[in-house]
């Protein structure tokens, strides 16, 4: 699978970026059923920090909002999330030569995920920069322009002469 395809199953969850057993297990070439079962087997190496059951509200938001994850609606058991070290942690659990060499694509996908939030954070504070020097323009603009109108407008017109003889 190709790295822009990983960007897509990569889903943000509870404040985390984490893959779902499903696209996992497809990623690294095993059944789900394996992959999980390896997980259980080492549950030691899987804290709460690197994988994460989906409770029953998150497992329908999910359905609802990833069209490739609708298999998943009629599932009894809601699926597990990996996070990018849990992701890690579970190739390593699997053992299988896909597994490794996936494993190296899914970190890679994570880590061109940080690096896009990390550039539209630098981008959001840069407009946030140039708001504030907009607005400080706009004030001095505002000033010169009162200071202006003054000197804009028309001189009063010299008072009419009267027709006639004046003394």
């Amino acid at each position: 699978m190709k790295a822009p395809a990983i960007h897509q199953l990569i889903l943000i969850l509870r404040g985390e970026r984490v893959i779902l057993d499903s696209d996992l297990a497809a990623l690294y070439g095993v059944p789900t059923k394996r992959l999980n079962e390896q997980v259980k087997r080492n549950a030691d190496r899987f804290p709460e920090d690197f994988a994460f059951r989906l409770t029953g509200a998150e497992k329908l938001e999910v359905v609802a909002n990833c069209d490739h994850l609708s298999r998943l609606k009629y599932s009894a058991q809601p699926p597990m999330a990996f996070t990018e070290h849990g992701a890690i942690m579970a190739a390593t659990v699997l053992n299988s030569p896909e597994a490794v060499a996936m494993s190296v694509f899914v970190v890679r996908a994570f880590i061109q995920m940080r690096e896009q939030l990390a550039i539209g954070a630098k981008v959001l504070q840069r407009l946030a920069e140039i708001d504030h020097t907009l607005l400080k323009h706009d004030q001095a603009l505002n000033l010169i322009w009162q200071q202006l109108q003054p000197l804009l407008a028309p001189p009063p017109a010299p008072p009419k002469r009267k027709i006639g003889f004046q003394p």
